[in-house]
């Protein structure tokens, strides 16, 4: 009898912190009300925005432990737009993206931390033009998700970085006659990603 109240006793003490720790939720990116853009300095005095279209991501968010958090986000190179037909021709040819060869953009997660409250730093692997580099991102997170009028879970975050385009193969330059050259180096990238809780899958 003690033996069986004893074995009883140690299954439930294993058993509760892994009761107390939940699986991570899985978010899918929600194209619809996600922004993903970059802007680029132009002539050296004014910048060129532009932002892609098509892209697909998911989210794997532990809120026991965010910093165990991953992402993921695929982009279809081909949908990028800068609202100029020319401009966004030159760049998804060989001179850029080449996107007939290189069709896909993509960010992995390596690494989450906590900056500050709300902030987080969200390290990762971005692949452009076939050339993968680590970038971190500067990331706003809300405190906590919320419904939309259709019951639907979202939550949302905003995240910046910069990077050298030269650093993944996007060499292409003009030189200018005044000096300086006719596309910046540096890119700004920004992200607004709103991402939906994916519904748990009914057992069979």
């Amino acid at each position: 009898m003690k033996l069986s109240m004893y074995l009883s006793l140690s299954t439930l003490l294993l058993a509760t912190p892994l009761a107390a720790h939940a699986a991570p939720t899985k978010w899918n990116l929600d194209q619809s009300h996600t922004d993903i853009g970059f802007k680029v300095r132009h002539l050296m005095v004014t910048n060129v925005k532009g932002q892609f279209n098509k892209f697909t991501g998911t989210l794997d968010f532990d809120d026991k432990d965010i910093t165990k958090s991953k992402v993921s986000i695929e982009i279809d190179a081909a949908s990028l737009d800068t609202n100029e037909a020319k401009r966004d021709e030159h760049l998804k040819s060989a001179d850029f993206f080449d996107v007939a060869k290189f069709p896909k953009l993509t960010f992995v997660s390596t690494a989450v931390k906590k900056a500050a409250p709300g902030k987080l730093l969200v390290t990762g692997n971005l692949t452009i033009h076939g050339v993968t580099k680590s970038v971190t991102l500067d990331v706003n997170a809300p405190d906590r998700a919320i419904k939309d009028p259709w019951g639907n879970t979202k939550r949302g975050f905003e995240a910046t970085t910069k990077i050298k385009r030269e650093d993944f193969g996007l060499t292409w330059n003009k030189a200018l006659e005044a000096g300086g050259v006719l596309v910046g180096s540096e890119v700004e990238i920004s992200i607004e990603a709103e991402f939906g809780l994916e519904a748990p899958k009914k057992s069979s």
